[in-house]
């Protein structure tokens, strides 16, 4: 008789792979996003509201940002930590930091362009009427980026979306090593090469779920907040 043990080891160790291919995902895609958000959302917010030489240009390379193809982006960040390149000293190539970096680069135009929409939007009324009561430039930007914040929510949702679902780049500077930079969607496009289509599925249907639980629990705590501010 066959063992139940023998077949249960290979169902539980797969089991097993998949839980860590998709905690390293959750893991680079979060830290990307949330590094995008420190940065953008300030330099989004101060780019909405003020006027400067060279503006208009620096808005043309961000929105050309975010149709810059992710692979050219991991290429580029490639060249950089190679032993070759300028970055090399660091050792990051084919590790999660890697990842992150490539990330970064592909939310952050994201994350900057549609929260200078949203403060756009609300900016002249808002800021002439806390400038009239005296307000200081920090207090007006600080109010109007509180007037826009679901709109920045949607930025950092927009940026989200975009890494978790990214093959390219991850997949130039990361490697896809088993159980060290093996992510979900490099993860498919493996087992869709070796011909294992039913666990490729189950993989996309495990992306799909993990960003559909991230993207409803963001959307909850949004309609809690604007509840509570009601």
């Amino acid at each position: 008789m066959t063992d139940p043990q023998c077949l249960l080891n290979p169902a539980t160790n797969l089991l097993s792979a998949w839980t860590s291919v998709a905690g390293l995902t959750i893991q680079v895609s979060a830290t990307a996003i949330i590094i995008s958000a420190l940065i953008g959302i300030p330099f989004g917010t101060w780019l909405a509201m003020n006027q400067f030489r060279g503006r208009q240009v620096l808005s043309i390379v961000l929105y050309a940002g975010m149709g810059m193809p992710p692979v050219v982006v991991g290429l580029i960040i490639f060249m950089l930590l190679s032993r070759a390149g300028p970055l090399g000293g660091l050792g990051w190539l084919f590790t999660p930091a890697a990842m992150v970096l490539a990330q970064v680069i592909i939310s952050l135009p994201f994350v900057v362009v549609l929260t200078k929409t949203s403060v756009e939007g609300i900016s002249s009324s808002v800021s002439e009427q806390l400038r009239s009561l005296g307000a200081t430039d920090r207090q007006i930007a600080r109010a109007v980026l509180w007037e826009a914040r679901f709109g920045v929510l949607v930025a950092i949702l927009a940026g989200f979306g975009r890494v978790i679902s990214e093959v390219g780049a991850v997949m130039l500077v990361g490697g896809n090593i088993d159980g060290q930079t093996r992510v979900l969607t490099t993860a498919i496009v493996l087992e869709t090469r070796r011909g294992q289509f039913e666990q490729a599925i189950i993989l996309g249907a495990i992306l799909v779920g993990v960003t559909l639980m991230i993207f409803a629990f963001v959307l909850h705590l949004s309609q809690r907040t604007r509840q509570t501010s009601v």
